[in-house]
């Protein structure tokens, strides 16, 4: 299973904000054991959607000004971007088929 892209101050607006597909950012931090929970089912459905949509992290204490403009305060929470606004957020761990409902129903309200 292939790591994630990683995202941070320098890339954001580029990498998320700019792109042509939607963008699921994973908030997460090194100390959080959800968020290292949650890695693995990120990484597969980065994998089973890569035409569909990209997956990246973005590590909230080294990159505070970010995680202060979208008002995250716990993690890990995910954040789905489309056409550079935020279109969905959930905040916590949860199994793969739950965040794929999610997502897709979060994707077919954005179209």
């Amino acid at each position: 299973m292939s790591e994630l892209r990683t995202v941070d101050e320098a890339t954001f607006d580029e990498v998320v904000l700019r792109s042509e597909k939607p963008v699921l950012v994973d908030f997460w931090a090194e100390w959080c054991p959800p968020c290292h929970q949650i890695a693995p089912v990120l990484a597969q459905i980065a994998a089973d959607r890569a035409d569909q949509m990209t997956v990246v992290k973005l590590n909230s204490d080294e990159n505070p000004s970010i995680s202060a403009r979208y008002r995250v305060m716990a993690l890990p929470t995910l954040i789905l971007f489309h056409h550079g606004e935020m279109i969905w957020s959930v905040v916590g761990a949860r199994p793969k088929a739950r965040l794929q409902k999610e997502l897709d129903d979060a994707l077919l309200t954005a179209v």
